[in-house]
């Protein structure tokens, strides 16, 4: 007979695969092993334990499993409703599950899940899964000549696992670096889960409310922003006073929601991005006297900069003017949000924000507060907050409705966003900011300075990193105290090239260093000269300070 038995061919398959694996993760200093699996294996209790002792095994070995389907034994019937798997892709949801994987990634022949057939031009990429929407919207082509059940089992399996509280990204296998691309955080592929779903599906209702597009929700705070603009100066402090006392009034409200976001985040994020989320009733005492601080500023609207007289009867001002629809992007930090939003509110600009998807509660307690607090001097649609995995991305092509972006985080971010769009950017990557103190100082002064510079809220972009010491105060032994005052309030200590030596600290990791934590460097230079040289040299321009009593060298 001519004909190819499917079992047999499945058994000499995998050792063909195995052995391919076995070269492959070779080449990264790793083994692999293969795990074959049934469906009626996972209707025992005992079995299912003893495969998630073995995995862990394995990783812990540095092994990489192979779990695959026993086709070469099992028949496998078409899906029925007691099973628990029906092909790769469901078992590798089922596994996910068993596991508690933290991500799955289910690799296809296209980019991820479309509106319709991928070849088709009017389709288009969905980055979120939301089912109340796309189940409805989505149009499935035909599935691939291998595997069983094409991109409608995907979808299924992808769903059933993020039920379950497991992540799935669905995207191409073909490309370079897609694996790679999504540990990065990179807008690949299709993500299903539960909260992104829920986020995107509660941003359409915004966005239909303001007409239905991305290019809309900035239109929208345009437009709305009009009405702060005809406020007067007066006007908008008495809006942003009352938003320091909604902040104030609603605190333990928002402290609730800020509490779920770190009890989430602990051990998912490292310590310098967990303590900018951490909301503390201190910090809101800070925000309400800021809010108030702005609110009492001098109106930026309509100050005069410059006049000509042109001729005797024609005279040229220059006159100060909200700039428009601002896109501001920060990461984790919710007390940014208040801040940001009352700078906007003082200068009549639309806003949109884009927080770290970390604060999301956080961030969603403050901004309906502040969007209460604005009404009905101020038209809540004057601010948005963006919180879906695809809307960064649209926001930043829409160079012709808003007309800047703010980015506030890490290098790594502004950078991104710089390379990424078109419109205007304003945005400082680091902060390695500098506290010199000099031989004419008082000592009790800088003492207090460098702890409080350090020590107050180490995770801000303007705290101290690198303490820079006259080298007298070496000699005269003063620096003792200053030393000595830093690690009584925790600090711990590093050295650069000569305090390391003349101090007995451990080498600093790099002289442009942020550290975002109680850590810090600290230097010996020569004199004050030395002291702007080294700033110049290894600083961000960001925040720097001198501690004299000598008034000509401040």
């Amino acid at each position: 007979s001519n004909t190819i038995d499917e079992k047999a061919s499945a058994s000499a398959g995998q050792a063909v695969l195995m052995s391919l694996y076995d070269r492959l993760f070779q080449n990264l200093d790793c083994m692999s092993s293969q795990v074959l699996l049934t469906d009626n294996d996972f209707k025992d209790r005992d079995f299912r334990r003893s495969l998630r002792h073995t995995i862990t095994q394995l990783l812990d070995m540095n092994v990489i499993p192979i779990v695959n389907e026993n086709d070469a034994v099992y028949a496998l019937k078409p899906q029925e409703s007691d099973m628990n798997f029906w092909d790769n892709d469901s078992l590798a949801a089922l596994l996910a599950q068993e596991l508690e994987a933290e991500l799955v990634v289910l690799l296809s022949n296209v980019d991820g899940v479309f509106t319709g057939p991928p070849e088709d031009p009017d389709s288009e990429l969905i980055h979120t899964w939301c089912p109340e929407i796309h189940e409805k919207l989505i149009r499935y082509g035909s599935k691939s000549s291998v595997g069983r059940g094409g991109m409608t089992a995907k979808v299924d399996a992808a769903w059933s696992a993020a039920q379950h509280g497991c992540p799935v990204i669905i995207a191409s296998g073909k490309n370079h670096d897609s694996i790679g691309s999504i540990m990065r955080g990179e807008l690949v592929g299709t993500l299903f889960d539960r909260r992104a779903a829920q986020a995107f599906k509660d941003e359409q209702m915004v966005l239909k409310h303001a007409g239905g597009s991305a290019r809309d929700l900035a239109i929208s705070a345009r437009t709305a922003s009009r009405k702060l603009q005809d406020l007067s100066g007066e006007q908008r402090k008495k809006v942003l006073l009352r938003v320091a006392d909604a902040l104030e009034a609603n605190m333990d409200s928002i402290l609730e929601a800020n509490a779920e976001d770190v009890l989430e985040a602990r051990g998912k994020i490292d310590s310098q991005m967990l303590q900018r989320l951490i909301l503390k009733p201190e910090k809101f005492k800070q925000l309400a006297a800021g809010t108030r601080a702005i609110a009492n500023m001098t109106d930026p609207i309509g100050q005069v900069v410059k006049r000509r007289e042109i001729t005797g009867d024609l005279q040229l001002e220059q006159v100060t003017s909200p700039i428009g629809v601002l896109l501001v992007i920060f990461e984790a930090r919710p007390d940014a949000l208040p801040q940001i939003a009352s700078l906007a509110l003082k200068s009549g600009n639309g806003l949109l924000l884009k927080g770290g998807k970390e604060a999301r509660r956080s961030n969603e307690a403050l901004l309906n507060v502040i969007r209460e607090a604005i009404k009905p001097d101020v038209d809540p649609e004057t601010i948005h907050l963006v919180e879906t995995r695809a809307g960064v991305a649209e926001l930043l092509k829409l160079d012709d409705v808003v007309d800047l972006v703010i980015p506030r985080g890490s290098n790594e971010l502004v950078q991104h966003i710089q390379q990424n769009t078109r419109i205007p950017v304003l945005g400082h990557a680091d902060g390695v900011c500098h506290l010199y103190v000099d031989e004419e100082a008082d000592l009790e002064m800088a003492c207090k300075l460098a702890v409080d510079s350090k020590v107050d809220y180490p995770a801000a972009c303007n705290a101290m990193e690198t303490l820079l010491v006259h080298e007298n105060m070496v000699k005269n032994g003063s620096i003792t105290k200053l030393i000595s005052s830093l690690q009584a309030a925790g600090v711990k200590l590093n050295g650069g090239d000569v305090a390391s030596k003349m101090l007995g600290l451990p080498l600093c990791p790099s002289k442009h260093h942020e550290y975002g934590d109680l850590e810090a460097t600290v230097e010996i230079v020569p004199d004050m000269d030395a002291a702007i040289d080294y700033i110049h040299e290894h600083g961000s321009a960001h925040t720097e300070c001198i501690v004299t009593e000598d008034k000509e060298r401040a």
